[in-house]
């Protein structure tokens, strides 16, 4: 198994259960698991760098990337820009994308998830997603603790 020294993840779907909860008002909700804010402090613990990757762009995620201390934020990553984000993130940290963790859920985190050196995605992820060549399929669905389990395989892996 290759080092991760880099762990990435998506939002919608994965970090949230890709829900998009919206008042009468207009206001936008979005419900994180705390459990997997705390996989970002067992990351932070062991070393590893951290990040989000988005394809949305809302100030809730900005606000969640701040609490739960990730190291990289890119918000409104389209049409392959979560690969570009990610290669951008790898040459910040002089690493290469085999030393990549990556989990996503949709269409739009395929061209990543080929890429890195140990992609999963949720258990409720889109089937083309479950699709990739040597995916990690987790337990857990989007939202509901898949990122710490994901976290809980790569720390224990590692040390």
């Amino acid at each position: 198994m290759v080092t991760i020294k880099l762990f990435l993840t998506d939002v919608d779907g994965v970090l949230t259960d890709g829900g998009m909860y919206y008042t009468e008002s207009g206001d936008e909700f979005k419900k994180f698991n705390t459990r997997d804010g705390m996989a970002f402090e067992l990351l932070r613990k062991a070393g590893i760098k951290t990040g989000i990757v988005t394809s949305e762009n809302t100030k809730i995620v900005a606000r969640r990337a701040v609490k739960i201390k990730a190291d990289y934020l890119y918000q409104g990553q389209r049409d392959g820009g979560k690969l570009a984000a990610a290669e951008e993130i790898c040459e910040k940290e002089s690493i290469s994308l085999s030393e990549v963790a990556y989990i996503g859920d949709d269409l739009n985190c395929i061209s990543l998830l080929e890429k890195v050196g140990l992609a999963a995605c949720p258990a409720d992820a889109v089937d083309a997603v479950k699709a990739v060549p040597g995916i990690v399929m987790l337990y857990k669905k989007g939202g509901e603790g898949c990122v710490r389990e994901f976290v809980d395989r790569i720390v224990k892996s590692q040390y």
